[in-house]
């Protein structure tokens, strides 16, 4: 592993690094769906208290595991270009000190939930870390080509989170708004790797661009995102949402499989390149964050 050795870094660039073990950009899209799902289950605006508690809660077991998944990965994060910039293969600090840092916020997590909001929000959250961890980290990103389906899951907890905060139960609902993330996760993070195929051979990791060709990998990526969107537009009549979401999901689902259709025709006659797939990765982001904002919008203009 190619840490700087004799590096000194500062006490800001120190909280700075702590701060990045978190990875708050991958925090801010968790968060993205979270909130809007609290509204729908609140049929309106949730309590402020509800709302911050429910959020920081949620913030500290995403970021604690993610410092987890640093921890483990410091070694292949070394090799990939992507990744040498982490905290940890820096060397600002050691990984003894950020495990206790995650552990430490994955503490925090659950008592925060617990006490303010409620014991199932609580261990919905340690069980979205347990198999982050233990499922997808440990297990299957380095024996399995599909590791990021099944580890998805993780990811797709916090709208279960954000649903049982406000109703203290799960219903089809959140469940169909979980498989909506859940179904989104692949296309999304394949088209991220197959920008970064290199980095993933290198470092011995068998993302779907790797262990299989370009064609079969972006046709997976058109499955997913059809399947995707027919799932976004079954979540109206179950969630009992109106004219406005439904619109959204009917563009913003057809924008994306309209693009995942284009990189797939790309690759059947060779033509496919990076841009086309970071065009989709970049969109795959704005969508979500449209979708479920646009979620929102719907029961705060509707009333109900």
């Amino acid at each position: 592993m190619s840490v700087l050795q004799g590096t000194t870094f500062t006490p800001l660039e120190k909280v700075k690094g702590y701060v990045a073990l978190t990875k708050p950009r991958i925090i801010e899209l968790l968060l993205v769906t979270t909130l809007p799902t609290m509204v729908v289950a609140a049929k309106g605006v949730p309590g402020i208290g509800l709302m911050v508690a429910t959020l920081i809660g949620g913030t500290l077991a995403a970021g604690g595991a993610n410092a987890i998944n640093m921890v483990v990965d410091r070694d292949i994060d070394a090799i990939m270009k992507r990744t040498q910039g982490r905290p940890l293969v820096r060397g600002v600090m050691s990984p003894r000190a950020a495990l206790i840092f995650a552990l430490a916020i994955e503490l925090a997590a659950f008592v925060v939930l617990a006490v303010f909001v409620n014991q199932l929000s609580a261990w919905l959250a340690l069980a979205a870390t347990a198999f982050y961890v233990f499922i997808y980290t440990l297990w299957l990103k380095r024996r399995s080509k599909q590791n990021i389906v099944i580890g998805g899951a993780a990811g797709a907890v916090p709208v279960l989170i954000g649903w049982s905060a406000v109703q203290n139960n799960v219903t089809w609902t959140p469940i169909l708004l979980f498989m909506v993330i859940f179904i989104w996760t692949p296309p999304h993070f394949w088209a991220l790797a197959v920008r970064y195929r290199d980095d993933y051979e290198a470092a011995n990791v068998p993302m779907m661009p790797v262990v299989t060709s370009l064609r079969r990998t972006t046709l997976e990526i058109l499955v997913y995102s059809v399947i995707m969107w027919v799932t976004t537009i079954a979540v109206g009549p179950i969630a009992h949402l109106g004219w406005i979401y439904a619109l959204s999901a009917t563009i913003l689902g057809g924008a994306f499989t309209y693009m995942a259709l284009r990189l797939y025709q790309h690759a059947r006659i060779g033509t496919a390149d990076v841009a086309e797939a970071m065009k989709l990765f970049h969109y795959s982001i704005s969508y979500l964050t449209g979708l479920f904002v646009l979620m929102a919008v719907d029961v705060l203009v509707r009333g109900h």
